[in-house]
Order: structure tokens, then C-alpha cells, then sequence
């Protein structure tokens, strides 16, 4: 039985329970924590068919909501600003399971918790993530998804199905120490019943949408992953046999690019059902040519998609292609698996006669995708120019995981994606070809691609890094990092006296529609430290580059930021700027790739010893700054604060200005699970890691 078949299996006998007034049966012990960061208290609950993400916003803009990693759903109220800053403090959260009008059943949790001050309803929103994803940006949602709420006492509630007439979403509030006013012309008001006193309220939220299958922890990591509490609890949550998700709140769904580069950074520390699993998830996704899908709309979100589109009602799922760099992701992490890890070598043949929801095996999935990946590369090496690279698509400012519209500062041709994943790729594709897994499910005209890979490797490899080399004078890159230190009020000796009398090297974040080189350093580079074996001469100047101080290079005290633009022009610095979501701020995976990659590149035995001596000089650099930020490990992005000389970090979201919100629980921030610390003083004490 497919896990899709026991899952309907599982909610079909769930409901016919609650219709007959059964008890439904309940896991022993469920998955419960708590993530505080800044003004956000984030909640998580699994148990069974129940996972859901309260988050509870303290602060002047106070706001209560859960997510379900079930259809990728939620519901949520918005209040209006309050004069003074209220506190939340949540008591506990319980499992809840009922039937709606109609027996279906409803999944979700009640929590209480209390609030130091009156709340005025703004808003609530019900359905998709995406929905609330939009309305905690600009305030706004489509109209057909609006709910009317109803009163019964001191709860209002607000619920409807779903738009296809499907079992819907419910979020209610019960006053139970002070009041509720209002009559639906004047604002809802929940108040308190003394000034000053704190309001207890009783939180119930609900969904109809399918629930996922929980891997568990018996069936994910193996005896070699870290021991950090945190970071096991937040990959549980984020860990399903269906998929697994990119992050919660506001990705609680399949990511293709997270779960791929999720599973390489994780593969020492997973066991194979997790790792074969995941990849199966992003094959049933591939489109006819072998892309691979970035995102999926599902769920009501999908309901929402089909509609404009004018197709018959239904929530068929919608696959988004638009990114570039997952599809060529897909074949080194298929090798590290299937070639390089024991456990994958010994099971690659059944996994490769692996038949996925479709019917299509495995096996021919990743040759569909390794064609695709080796006629992409032909253009180049017959022609090694600029506008022979892989482009993001026509249209689109993305097509890397810097997928804001500014994170590539308006580049065509992303340097990880030219410069690394194409050429990685196209070895692996190579090494599959010698191996011969792949001829009983290669077409000819599959195989012919895969065999001509190899070749195309090596020009890929040996021409592509000059086209984004950038090279400043010492006097040029002086000037420039004084001026940006000046303009962001940051002290620039450390910076400075970092530079050397050769100049400054570093590779382009990209080159424009022009072939142009576009000077924003980046921390890419952690990417051919974790995929190639770049050459001595090569290897020390990219490590340089990302472990100068800032703003010569990208390290703080706050942690290893992903771009510094201080070499760019003013508009870039600009849109580049610390509240930017792919700008001068701490990704934590992004630490874990650099991590990673010095680790393998400290294991390679062709690299002289001088070489070797800078590796790990770099690696001592990284853990501290790493271990500076262990309260935010699992988060998905952080800003910083500069006093007294020193960077602090700062929640990113929640200052005026904060382009979105980061995540508490990441999949790709928990990483480093798989890569232990060179020192024990970054292990997590026992004080640091007692559950909540």
C-alpha cells in the first residue's frame, strides 16, 4: 500500500470514529517544543494526524497563528496596534480532533494562554498558508476566502469549508477571565477584566486538509546525527514520508531546491528510508523534460490556481518550474547517495527499481532528469561564452535560491548555478554513466546525453570561473570598503588591514544580461567546497574571500553574511542593505555549507600542507562565529545590530523595514546535525537544551 493510500486510509477510519462517537486512538507521547525568538513565541505540536505551529506575537502588533503542514494550511487573527506592548505567555497546547457540520473530520490543538493587555480585532485569515503568507505582507487576501464570525458567549469563532466544498479551516478565541465586545459593527474586543490584570484566552484551531505521515525519529536520523535537542526536534517537525517541508511557518510544504541540498548536508546523519524518501519526492515531481519543481501549490492555494485558470473545480497540485538550480542539484546528490555512501550503494538497485506514484521507476525519473541536465550543457562546450550559460528563466529576476527579486542584483547568469552545480552535475551524470546504473532505464537518446556529460564537465570546469572573476586594486578596494564602513556606520579597521598589497579577488554573485561581472561577494563559494575539488591556487583565494572581516569580506561577529555589496554600485548597496532578505544578513545553512565544505576539502590529500594550514585556520574563524549565534541555530534568517564596536545579531522580521519574516524552524538550518563541531566548546549544554 502506497503511503498516499494509507494515509486516505488512516483520515477515512479517523472519520467514521468521530461519526460514531469513538475515541480516536492517540500516539503515546507527541512531539512538543517551543522556539522563542524576539517578540514571536512559536509553539509546535505533532501527534498522529495533528502538526500545527502556533505562533503568538507579543509587541505592538499582536497576532495570534497556526500553521498545518496539512495542504500547506492555516488560520490566523490579526489585531489592531496597541499603545503599549503586550506579552504573551502560553500555558499548554493539546491535541484536537472533531468532525465538522458534515462528519468530516478536523485536526488541529487547543492552547491557552495569556496577555497582559486588551486586543482589537483586525482581521482573521483562513486557508492557505500562502493566503496568510500574503496578508502578513500587504493586507491583503482574495475575497471569496473571507470569513464572517459568529459569537456564542465569550468565544468568536471564525470558519468555513473549503472553496471547493471540501472540510475547511476554524480558528476560535474563548475570554475565559474577562470579556468579549462588540457586535460586528463596532470591532471585536477582547478585554481584560481589571486594568493590568492579564487575560486568560482559550485558542482552538482546525483544519480539514489530509495529514501527512510523520517519518519520526525512529526513521530518520541514525546513531552518528548530533545530539543538539533543538535542532532534532525542528527536523522531526519538518520530516513526513510524503515530503519534507522547507520551513514552518511560511513554507510548510515541499521546496524542491531545500530538500535536495537539505538531504546532501544531512546524508551522514540520516538513515536511508529518510534520504530515499526525499528523493523520491522531488522525482514524482519532475515535468516531462526533468526539471525539477521549486514549489508546489496544493490545497485550497491550488483550489485558488485552477479557478483563474478556468479548469473544473479541483485541488490537483501545481508544480512551479521557474528556478534553475535545482535541477542541476539533483545528480551530485543522487551520487553522494547511490556512489558514495555505503548504505546507498548497497541498497541503488532496488531503490532504482523503485516504482513512484506515477508508475515510472526511480531509475528512469533521474535519467529524465540527467538528459535534461547534459543538453543544457551543450551549448557551452561547444561555444565557451558568456551567453552559453545557464540563464535564469526569460521574465524572471529568480532562478537560485536568492529568490528575492534583488538577490541577484539583476543578474542573468547566477554564479552557483554556472559555476558550480552544472559542472558537479555533469561529473556525477559521468559517474553514473561508468557505473552503468542507469542503463536499463536510459532511452537511447538518454544514454547518448549521459555519455557525452563527462566531456562537457571539463570545459565547463576549467572555463566558466574566469567569467566571474572580479579583481580590485588595493587602493580601489580600500576606498570602497571605508566608504560603505562609513556609510553603515560600522568601524572598517579590521577590514581594512585584511586587505593585502595584491589586491582583492572574489567571484561575481553573477554576470548581467551582458555578460558582465555584477561585484557583490557572496557566500556561494561554500558550494564548490562542498562539490569540486578546486586547485590550491583557486581554493585559498575563495576561502579569503568570504572569511575577510566585513565589509572586506563577509564575516562578523553576528555570523557569515550571504552578500556584501560594498564593492557595487549605490543602488546595489542599497537593495542590498541588512533588512533585505537576501542581503547583508546571516542565512544559518549557508554557514553549514561553508562548514561542510571546508570539512571535505580538509579531507582531500592533494592539497599542500601551507593549504591545508589556511583550511583550518578558516574553520576555527567560522565555528566561533557560529557558536556566537546558537540561539538562532535553527532559524531560518537573521539580521544584526552594531554596538561598541561588535555585530549582534537581531530576529530578521521584526524591526520596521524587514523585507518578510524568517522562520523559526528551518529544514536546511538544522543541517548541523551532520556536522560536528572541530571543538567541544560549540557542543549544547544540558541547561541550554531542556525541553520546554
Amino acid at each position: 500500500m502506497t503511503a498516499y493510500a494509507k494515509r486516505l486510509l488512516a483520515v477515512v477510519l479517523l472519520s467514521l470514529a468521530i461519526v460514531a462517537g469513538a475515541k480516536p486512538p492517540v500516539a503515546s507521547a507527541p512531539l512538543q517544543f517551543n522556539i522563542t525568538e524576539g517578540r514571536t513565541l512559536n509553539a509546535f505540536y505533532q501527534q498522529g494526524p495533528v502538526a500545527a505551529h502556533l505562533l503568538l506575537n507579543s509587541g505592538t502588533q499582536p497576532r495570534v497563528l497556526v500553521a498545518f503542514p496539512a495542504g500547506n494550511s492555516g488560520t490566523g487573527i490579526w489585531f489592531e496596534p496597541t499603545k503599549a506592548p503586550v506579552h504573551w505567555t502560553l500555558e499548554e497546547t493539546h491535541a484536537l480532533q472533531q468532525a465538522d457540520a458534515k462528519g468530516r473530520p478536523l485536526h488541529g490543538i487547543v492552547a491557552t494562554a495569556s496577555v497582559d493587555g486588551d486586543l482589537v480585532v483586525r482581521d482573521a485569515v483562513l486557508g492557505s498558508v500562502r493566503i496568510l503568507r500574503d496578508y502578513q505582507i500587504d493586507g491583503r487576501y482574495p475575497a471569496e476566502t473571507a470569513a464572517t464570525p459568529t459569537r456564542s458567549g465569550n468565544t468568536l469563532t471564525w470558519s468555513r469549508p473549503r472553496l471547493d466544498g471540501a472540510a475547511g479551516y476554524l480558528i476560535s478565541v474563548a475570554v475565559e477571565n474577562g470579556s468579549l465586545v462588540g457586535d460586528g459593527k463596532s470591532p471585536w474586543t477582547f478585554a481584560a477584566s481589571a486594568p493590568g490584570k492579564p487575560m486568560r484566552l482559550r485558542i482552538t484551531a482546525l483544519t480539514g486538509e489530509t495529514p501527512l505521515t510523520p517519518l519520526g525519529e525512529n526513521r530518520l536520523l541514525n546513531a552518528r546525527a548530533g545530539a543538539d535537542l533543538r535542532s532534532r526536534q525542528a527536523l522531526a517537525f519538518l520530516s513526513y514520508e510524503e515530503k519534507f517541508l522547507a520551513g514552518s511557518w511560511r513554507f510548510d510544504t515541499y521546496f524542491g531546491r531545500d530538500t535536495l541540498m537539505s538531504l546532501r548536508l544531512l546524508m551522514p546523519a540520516l538513515q536511508p528510508v529518510a534520504i530515499e524518501d526525499g528523493l523520491a519526492s522531488v522525482l514524482e515531481r519532475l515535468n516531462a523534460q526533468g526539471e525539477v519543481a521549486h514549489e508546489e501549490d496544493i490545497g485550497e492555494f491550488a483550489v485558488l490556481r485552477h479557478r483563474k485558470q478556468g479548469d473544473p473545480p479541483n485541488d490537483a497540485p501545481i508544480y512551479d518550474y521557474g528556478m534553475v538550480d535545482d535541477d542541476f542539484m539533483l545528480a551530485p546528490v543522487a551520487a553522494a547517495y547511490l556512489l558514495d555512501q555505503s548504505d546507498g550503494r548497497a541498497r541503488a538497485a532496488e531503490f532504482l527499481a523503485r516504482k513512484l506514484p506515477s508508475g515510472e521507476t526511480v531509475g528512469a525519473a533521474l535519467a529524465r532528469n540527467f538528459a535534461f541536465v547534459a543538453d543544457s550543457a551543450q551549448a557551452f562546450a561547444a561555444t565557451p561564452e558568456a551567453r552559453n550559460l545557464v540563464p535564469i528563466k526569460s521574465g524572471r529576476k529568480t532562478g537560485q535560491w536568492r529568490d528575492s527579486e534583488d538577490g541577484l542584483a539583476d543578474g542573468r547568469y547566477p554564479y552557483d548555478v554556472n559555476a558550480v552545480f552544472v559542472p558537479a552535475a555533469l561529473n556525477a551524470i559521468g559517474r553514473f554513466r561508468d557505473e552503468g546504473l542507469l542503463a536499463p532505464y536510459a532511452t537511447p537518446e538518454q544514454a547518448e546525453a549521459l555519455s557525452a556529460a563527462a566531456g562537457r564537465a571539463e570545459v565547463w570546469s576549467r572555463q566558466v570561473p574566469a567569467l566571474f572573476q572580479v579583481h580590485l586594486p588595493t587602493a580601489d578596494a580600500q576606498r570602497q570598503v571605508q566608504a560603505y564602513a562609513d556609510s553603515q556606520g560600522i568601524a572598517p579597521a579590521s577590514a581594512l588591514s585584511s586587505l593585502t598589497t595584491a589586491g582583492l579577488d572574489f567571484a561575481a554573485i553573477a554576470l548581467d544580461a551582458q555578460g558582465r561581472p555584477i561585484p557583490v561577494l557572496h557566500s556561494d563559494g561554500g558550494f564548490a567546497l562542498l562539490l569540486q575539488d578546486p586547485p590550491a591556487t583557486e581554493l585559498e583565494p575563495l576561502v579569503d574571500a568570504m572569511l575577510r572581516p566585513f565589509p572586506a569580506g563577509l564575516l562578523t561577529d553576528a555570523g557569515l553574511l550571504v552578500a556584501n555589496p560594498a564593492f557595487a554600485d549605490a543602488d546595489i548597496q542599497r537593495r542590498f542593505g541588512r533588512n533585505a532578505y537576501h542581503g547583508t544578513v546571516v542565512w544559518s545553512w549557508q554557514q553549514a555549507l561553508l562548514a561542510a565544505g571546508l570539512q571535505r576539502q580538509l579531507q582531500r590529500k592533494d592539497l599542500p600542507a601551507a593549504t591545508l594550514t589556511r583550511l583550518r585556520s578558516a574553520q576555527r574563524q567560522l565555528w566561533t562565529v557560529i557558536g556566537n549565534t546558537r540561539g538562532m541555530r535553527t532559524s531560518e534568517l537573521w539580521s544584526w545590530t552594531y554596538t561598541d564596536g561588535r555585530y549582534q545579531p537581531a530576529p530578521f522580521g521584526q524591526n520596521s523595514g524587514d523585507a518578510d519574516e524568517s522562520n523559526a524552524a528551518q529544514l536546511w538550518s538544522t543541517v548541523f546535525l551532520a556536522l560536528p563541531s572541530p571543538s567541544a566548546a560549540q557542543q549544547p549544554t544540558p541547561q541550554e537544551e531542556k525541553r520546554p
